[in-house]
């Protein structure tokens, strides 16, 4: 059997924009990507600290060092700039592989860098 675990976190980011005329997608400077052990196209959930939002969406990769969160398409309704969030991927485990492993966890100051939380 098959469990699915918190795999990769940033905690408590804050969007910096929203933008509806994009196709869809969260942007995430690419530096919280490596660091949270995510890639391009990995499908995430995004949960709204301020507004209580939950919804799910892929990643695209911003400019390095930027601290860039973005909303776009139709995610860009459920959040505003300014909000707090939690980015959260996870994987399929069995049981023996889940009892070990620890998920990448990235807290960010209200900047988006990180933090040694």
């Amino acid at each position: 059997m098959l469990i699915s675990i918190c795999k990769s976190k940033i905690h408590r980011a804050t969007v910096t924009d929203c933008d509806l005329d994009y196709i869809g997608s969260i942007t995430i400077d690419s530096e919280l990507i490596k660091l949270a052990n995510l890639q391009a196209w990995e499908k995430v959930q995004v949960a709204d600290i301020s507004n209580g939002e939950r919804f799910e969406t892929y990643v695209i990769e911003g400019e390095a060092g930027s601290g860039v969160i973005t909303l776009n398409g139709a995610a860009a309704r459920k959040v505003a700039r300014g909000d707090l969030i939690i980015i959260i991927a996870y994987a399929l485990m069995d049981k023996a592989e889940a009892a070990g492993f620890e998920p990448a966890i990235v807290h960010v100051d209200k900047n988006n860098r990180p933090t040694k939380n």
